[in-house]
């Protein structure tokens, strides 16, 4: 079917926006701010290296209600910007994703990993980015204040110097797109229809106002700004991006806006994923050990119940705020560790449901502790029982005799129970091996 020619136009406009990254001007003395807001102030300035038609195209944008903002660079053996991605997507509906433009300032100067991660994209999101609800951009190197961009070589003062600069660059070019915006970081999943939930609670703050509201506790991550106050946001973070992280400038740009107090938004809708971990390598490889916390011990997650792929059972078995997300469980449903090593263990605390309002826990289940792991790949041979679930959580001592030599910890359904069902977290604390010794003969 051929199209029309104002078809054809903007989408071969959009696949050269794909295939070239809209390349950000600045002034090249950053210090110079008395002129960083006429530099930074409409998107015909930035679009300096493509043709006027498609800079014309882009000032001509239909305005979304919402920008989600992700700063990514390249981290060796990670995929985080991709999982983001997914769990974003996973996470909107189609009538949400209409909604919402994504925009992500790819700010790495490794030519290698910018091609390799535009092409990944480009297979998994072309219909987003022909539909202009995924934007990809890029500064270069020379629009940065004299710093070593080698991401691994960086002092802590030129990285969060660099950090706020990227975001400076990703604020300005949202600054048109949208109402609002929302900064997430790159290495995150997200709550289900958060899109909804956060347009809710907009609604729901009229008629005070606001400056920053915050779905999440975790450093910079889920911030929510008027579009309207970005050129102010882009100039502070270039004024003082030798100063201090961009956690400390955010709160201090609310409060200079006249908003004194912190306004956080619950439930959090976003949280940090791990990196000890991908989802094609499901084996923990890494143990966590905090002296009063609990502990990661190396080992295998498992589960027969359904899962997506985005909010992973593995998400359960870690020390950050991520979880397992299932639904429509049936009894004799588990999730088990196998760890690599028997473990005495001296405490087990599960948590299931959210935290702000009870739902979605797991409504009958039981624990139990395996030993003297067989086949392959490795499970118990016997089993004994820990204890059972009170309304959706556990938080017990384990007696010396059943902690000793510990194989796998095993979470199992016993009821039938339909809807969602959120695993937050299962902890594991090590106990003295030599007292369950002497206790186990």
């Amino acid at each position: 079917m051929r199209c029309s020619i104002r078809q054809c136009f903007k989408t071969s406009l959009a696949i050269i926006l794909l295939w070239f990254f809209i390349i950000l001007k600045v002034p090249e003395e950053i210090e110079d701010v008395q002129n960083v807001p006429e530099a930074l102030s409409g998107a015909g300035v930035w679009i300096y290296s493509l043709s006027h038609e498609l800079a014309s195209f882009m000032c001509h944008v239909s305005q979304a209600w919402l920008t989600v903002g992700i700063t990514s660079v390249s981290r060796q053996g990670q995929g985080g910007l991709l999982d983001t991605l997914a769990s974003l997507y996973h996470a909107s509906s189609i009538a949400e994703q209409k909604r919402i433009t994504v925009l992500v300032h790819l700010a790495d100067s490794n030519s290698s990993w910018l091609r390799k991660t535009v092409l990944h994209i480009s297979s998994l999101y072309s219909s987003q980015i022909l539909a202009g609800q995924l934007l990809l951009i890029h500064a270069p190197s020379d629009a940065y204040p004299t710093v070593n961009h080698d991401q691994n070589e960086l002092p802590q003062g030129q990285m969060y110097s660099k950090q706020n600069v990227d975001h400076a660059f990703l604020v300005s070019f949202a600054t048109k797109l949208s109402t609002y915006f929302l900064l997430i970081e790159d290495d995150v999943f997200c709550a289900p229809n958060f899109v909804t939930h956060i347009h809710s609670k907009v609604i729901n703050r009229k008629p005070h106002t606001w400056v920053l509201l915050e779905f999440s506790n975790m450093g910079f991550l889920g911030k929510l700004f008027h579009n309207r106050d970005l050129p102010l946001l882009a100039r502070f973070l270039l004024l003082f991006h030798k100063e201090r992280p961009l956690d400390w400038l955010i709160p201090h740009f609310r409060i200079l806006l006249d908003q004194p107090n912190t306004i956080l938004c619950r439930p959090f809708l976003f949280y940090h994923r791990l990196a000890r971990f991908t989802l094609e390598n499901k084996t923990l490889t890494a143990r966590e050990k905090s002296p009063h916390g609990p502990d990661v011990l190396p080992g295998a997650v498992f589960t027969d119940m359904r899962h997506s792929g985005v909010h992973s059972p593995q998400e359960a078995y870690a020390l950050d705020e991520s979880f397992f997300w299932t639904y429509n469980v049936t009894t004799g449903n588990y999730w088990i560790v196998i760890l690599n090593h028997p473990a005495n263990l001296n405490r087990v605390q599960i948590r299931t449901g959210s935290i702000m309002d009870g739902k979605h826990i797991l409504k009958k289940g039981q624990v139990e502790l395996g030993y003297q792991p067989e086949g392959e790949p490795p499970n118990c041979t016997h089993f004994t029982l820990l204890g059972r679930l009170v309304q959706g959580q556990m938080d017990q001592i384990i007696l010396k005799s059943i902690g000793y030599q510990v194989s796998c910890v095993k979470l199992t359904v016993n009821a039938n129970q339909a809807g969602g069902l959120m695993i937050r977290h299962i902890y594991l604390w090590e106990g003295d091996a030599l007292n369950g010794a002497a206790d186990q003969s």
